[in-house]
């Protein structure tokens, strides 16, 4: 029977009459990148908190690590990784002291801050102390501090967001090399674009509920659909778009007629993007 590194069933929390996680079912296996996508309020981070112990399911249970996480907080804690939106590192120490101080509490042997700080783009910042950092250098070093004891599971929510393009690219780099290592990861975060890039498989968190789980090629070809998008020159010399679909009997004939009708300036191919289908899906987009 497979273990899987993170296992969830019938998966419940509420607030009052609010129901944030509404009996969700799912798992991620061993070294795998699962994405868990939604809106702000769709309950992501309260799923994050039930699976890392910091809060109790209200209904259902979910197992790390082969663990129970109801009963076995202190031993699953030794072995995941987490990195909240919201810093909670030590503003008054260095970003050195703040990663010596957690691999002590690890009890990392032999740990060089350095070497980590180079690796999410912070090489040459150690001695300075947190408070002076931006908000996308804390958010890296919180990066950081959620690997130095190379965890068997990674929690990251929204770990790029508010960062620039350079450093967001940074990140994701490191996130790809702990799934190369052997470590899973549950990423929570509404942007789809990088969801996409990262993740082997992606759940569709709306309202509470799970309503797709599927890789994201799988999900593309499910309910999205691919166009033809070109650019025309008119008579007048002016440039004019056209669109066709590559899904149906007619496409062969439409772009023959495309290229034979008219003098193309541009083409390409367009696929559904995840955002369109969680749109296609919920009826609603990421900001609503």
């Amino acid at each position: 029977m497979n273990e899987y590194a993170i296992e969830a069933r019938d998966l419940a929390y509420n607030y009052g009459d609010l129901q944030a996680v509404d009996h969700i079912d799912f798992e991620v296996d061993r070294g795998e990148i699962l994405g868990f996508l939604g809106p702000n309020g769709a309950g992501k981070t309260t799923t994050v908190k039930m699976l890392t112990g910091q809060m109790k399911p209200k209904a259902g249970r979910a197992e790390v690590l082969g663990f129970s996480v109801a009963d076995n907080v202190r031993e699953i804690q030794g072995r995941i990784g987490i990195c909240f939106e919201e810093t909670n590192l030590y503003e008054g120490m260095s970003a050195r002291e703040n990663l010596n101080l957690f691999a002590r509490l690890f009890g990392v042997k032999a740990f060089d801050p350095d070497r980590l700080l180079d690796r999410v783009g912070l090489s040459g910042r150690g001695k300075d102390r947190v408070s002076n950092y931006s908000k996308g250098m804390k958010q890296r070093l919180m990066v950081a501090r959620s690997i130095l004891h190379q965890p068997d599971i990674l929690f990251l929510d929204e770990p790029t967001d508010g960062l620039d393009p350079s450093s967001a690219e940074s990140i994701r780099n490191v996130i790809l090399e702990e799934r190369d290592r052997g470590a899973s990861v549950f990423l929570t975060t509404h942007n789809m674009a990088e969801a996409d890039k990262l993740s082997d498989r992606v759940a569709f968190l709306n309202q509470g509920r799970i309503v797709a789980l599927d890789k994201p090629h799988n999900l593309k070809q499910t309910y999205g659909s691919r166009t033809l998008l070109a650019e025309i020159v008119t008579e007048s010399g002016k440039l004019e778009k056209k669109e066709i679909s590559l899904d149906t009997e007619e496409t062969p004939e439409r772009v023959r007629q495309l290229f034979a009708d008219h003098k193309v300036s541009t083409v390409h191919s367009r696929e559904a993007t995840l955002e369109d289908i969680f749109i296609d899906i919920t009826g609603r987009g990421l900001t609503e």
